[in-house]
This record gives C-alpha cells, structure tokens and sequence, in this order.
C-alpha cells in the first residue's frame, strides 16, 4: 500500500551519521529515512512541503531519545503502509530486537517458520520485505545482520548501519 506523503521535515543528526528526512501526510509518520546526498534532499524540498507538524515534533523527541543513548518508550504514530502481512510481521519482529542487540535474517525466518507451523521460511524473503521498509531506526532494521555475524545490506547506507550497532552497542562492527 502506497500511503501519500505531503509535508517532510529534515533531522539533523550528529557527525557520525547521514541527516535523517520524516515524511507524513500530515498525521501519521510515513517515511523516516537517511538522506545520501544534497541532489536528494533537494529532490524532496521539490515534492513536498516542509512544515512543523505534532507527528514530527514526536518524531524528533524520539529521536533525541535514541541518539542520546536512550532506548525511546514510545513509538510515534505510523501509517500502516505495508506491502503485505508478511511485511508486516517482518517488522513488527523488527521492532521487539532489544536495543543493543542484533539478530539475523535466519533468526526471524526461523521465528515465522515457527509461528506459521512450516518447515522453512526463507531469509532472502526477510530481507527483501526488510529493504522494503520505509521507517528506519523505529522499525530497528539496522540490528538485523548477515548469518555470520557481517553487516549486510542496508536501505540506509552500510556507513549508518555500522554506526547505528557501534552507537548502541559501543563496540566496533566491520562489514
């Protein structure tokens, strides 16, 4: 499902990361993602409206939270925009990795497999329904990792995603 956005507004983060772009249609959060380049934040001040929205304003404390080392005890209002209800659960198993800890595509393959009474259930499934997420840091993709222990793809840039784990886990994380 394609949810409209219309207002945007950009989080500026600190050194080690990519400033951070919040979509909505004016209520719900609809896309929270890094911004890679000038060329693409220019790209959304042409598409949408740049406005101080409640949404965001929550957006931002939970932000704060997590960028301050704090593990944010609420999560701000999301649009339900997924693809499918497999998407669905991919995600919502995302958003109970405990801060500070990682999992792998295995392990939520595993864990559906398991809720679903099947035999197998395949990672490069989970992973294509993970890239399909459109709320990072909430949706805690960042901490799902490779079988191995090796960081994988991420739709917000390896360089974030190393950040992200050395951020909340205070160690170094090589891809």
């Amino acid at each position: 499902m394609i949810v409209k956005s219309e207002y945007y507004f950009i989080y500026h983060t600190t050194n080690n990361f990519d400033n951070l772009v919040m979509l909505s249609d004016g209520e719900n959060l609809n896309g929270l993602y890094f911004l890679e380049s000038e060329k693409q934040k220019e790209k959304i001040k042409e598409k949408y409206i740049n406005k101080d929205l409640s949404i965001f304003i929550s957006v931002q404390k939970w932000l704060d939270m997590y960028f301050s080392g704090v593990n944010p005890n609420f999560t701000p209002q999301i649009s339900n925009y997924y693809s499918s209800s497999f998407q669905k659960e991919v995600l919502d198993i995302t958003k109970e990795i405990p801060y500070g800890k990682t999992i792998t595509y295995g392990d939520i393959a595993s864990l559906i497999a398991k809720r679903r009474s099947i035999k197998k259930m395949s990672s490069q499934a989970v992973g294509n329904a993970l890239g399909a997420n459109q709320i990072c840091l909430i949706f805690s993709c960042h901490r799902v990792i490779g079988k191995s222990g090796k960081l994988t793809v991420y739709h917000g840039g390896l360089k974030n995603k190393e950040n992200l784990l050395i951020h909340e886990h205070n160690k170094d994380f090589k891809n």
